[in-house]
Formats: structure tokens, sequence, C-alpha cells
């Protein structure tokens, strides 16, 4: 199934509440990508469908059933299924950084289930990862059905390799919210963290941490500014298309800061960090630019675009 959280009206409705029948009839409309054991990718769909099987199954709902046979049982008294955000139970609310702290919609969880619709805490997930891979929660034939990787995917967990070792477990965002669990059997190691508001790239937090653990060497980052002029601004602004990827990023200003917002996601700041280079460092985005050419290289995840101003 298509993710239905790509679709381009996905902002305009999440915040709302969603019936099952609604749900399902978003879902289809979100269509199939490709059939049946062809490949795999990561869909929100699966898990809301999942979600659904689940209650008609045990006929009982999805937060009865998390209840009954995880957190209980494991003692995590930090997690549950949420609900609307209740500052005054000392939770926090969402929030992204575009020159200043500002707050992000509320996604309604009637929207993602049981696609990311928990609320847990660090300690609880590396609780429920110590569980999980001690084959406290699952027979050890369906904890291996989990840890079987084909195109990339097991059964609700990834493969997150660091140098030799190869651990497994689950990244998540939600809002303002992302989150990362992973079990390494190197050492019996299990390690969670979650973020708010997001303003650094949580994988190289993680390779940090990791990085302590096993004894590997780690540059800590330098948090360069660059001083320019706001006059140059202006250079950069417009819309850009590749003929490597089926993307147009556009870019805008919010006074002196740059923006971009690639087609049918969020927008989100750059900082610069050099002469024509701006990054996201929550996405491990690096964009140089050429006004004089019109050009701008989109560097990500190992990979480089080229991008033409239209």
């Amino acid at each position: 199934m298509n993710n239905f959280t790509d679709a381009e009206d996905y902002l305009t409705w999440n915040t709302q509440p969603k019936t099952e029948a609604e749900m399902i009839e978003i879902i289809v409309k979100a269509g199939i990508g490709f059939e049946p054991d062809r490949t795999a990718i990561y869909s929100n769909s699966n898990y809301v469908l999942l979600t659904y099987i689940l209650e008609k199954t045990f006929k009982k709902k999805y937060p009865e059933l998390l209840e009954e046979y995880i957190t209980q049982p494991l003692g995590l008294t930090n997690t549950c299924f949420g609900k609307k955000i209740d500052s005054s139970k000392n939770e926090s609310k969402l929030y992204h950084f575009l020159e200043a702290w500002e707050l992000e919609p509320e996604t309604d969880m009637s929207v993602p289930l049981g696609a990311g619709g928990i609320i847990s805490t660090p300690s609880d997930l590396v609780k429920f990862s110590d569980a999980l891979f001690a084959g406290k929660l699952l027979k050890n034939e369906s904890l291996e059905l989990m840890k079987t990787i084909k195109d990339k995917y097991g059964l609700g967990l990834i493969q997150i390799p660091f140098y030799d070792k190869i651990g497994y477990g689950h990244t998540g965002g939600i809002d303002g919210f992302s989150t990362v669990f992973s079990y390494f059997p190197d050492g019996n190691i299990s390690y969670a963290l979650t973020s708010n508001g997001t303003n650094f790239n949580n994988n190289n937090i993680s390779i940090a941490v990791l990085s302590a653990i096993y004894n590997k060497p780690y540059n800590i980052p330098d948090f360069k500014t660059y001083t320019f002029d706001t006059n140059d601004l202006d250079s950069y602004l417009g819309v850009y298309s590749s003929k490597q990827i089926p993307l147009k990023i556009t870019i805008t200003k919010n006074n002196t800061t740059l923006i971009a917002q690639a087609t049918g996601q969020s927008s989100f700041p750059l900082t610069a960090t050099e002469k024509d280079v701006f990054e996201f460092d929550q996405a491990g985005v690096v964009m140089v630019f050429n006004p004089v050419e019109k050009t701008m290289i989109l560097k990500q995840g190992g990979g480089q675009f080229t991008f033409a101003k239209e």
C-alpha cells in the first residue's frame, strides 16, 4: 500500500478525528505502489490496517491490547497510546525551529493508530528492546521472522549498521517528535533516543553514542555559521528541479532566513555554513548554490543531485 501520509493533502486533514471507514477510504485512495513480493517500502498505511486487524481479531481496542500484552507485563509505566497533549500532565507540545521555536499542529491519534500513536520515553524503549530480543514477548521463531531482512525491511524491524556490527530496531517521526531504538547483539546493547523540535540530525547523535559504546573514533561536530550579506538571499530564491529525481524544491525567505520546501513536504529553515552553502542538520541536508549558473546541488544520505532554477 502507498503511504497515505505522503499524499499532498495530508497536512490539510491530519489534525481532524477520523473514523475507521474514513481511514480505509483514504488508504484505498492512496492506491497500491507495486504488486506483493516485488519489493518493499515503509508505509504507515500497512500499520494502520494492522491496527484494525488486531482490533477485529481480539475484539478489543488497540490501547487495551497495547496495555495487556506489552506495557503492563513489562512494567512500562511511561508508555501508552497517545491522546490529545495535556501540558498539565507534564506532556510536551510539539515544536519546530524557524528563527524561533514555533508550535507544530497536533495530529489526531485516530489517524496514525499503530503506525505512530504510541508515546514513550527512552528508558521504556530500552526496556521494551531488552525484553523483545530476550524472547520475553514473542516466541523465538516469531522474533527470527521479524529479523529476517528482505529489500531492507524485516517484520517491524530494520537493520541498523554500525561499522562491522548489525543492530535491529526502528525509527519513527510524527509532527515535531522523532524517535529511534536499536538493539545490537554484540554486547547486548539497547539504545533509544526521543526528540522534540529536533534541530540537529538524530543519526549523528546516535553515531556519537554508539562510537562511545564501541570505542570508535568520532569527531565532535563544529557548529559553525557563516555571516552573509542578507541582500544576497534573493539570488537563491526560486523553484529548482532536477533531471535525476522527480522532485521540485522551492526556495523562499522569511526575513533573514532561507526556507526550502520540497514537493508535498513541510518547509524547513536553512543555515549558512559557508559562502553559498546552506544546511538543515535535522535531515542531514546540504545545499550548495551557484547563483551565477542558477543551479543548486543537493547532498543528502550519501547522494548528490543537481538542480537548476526554472
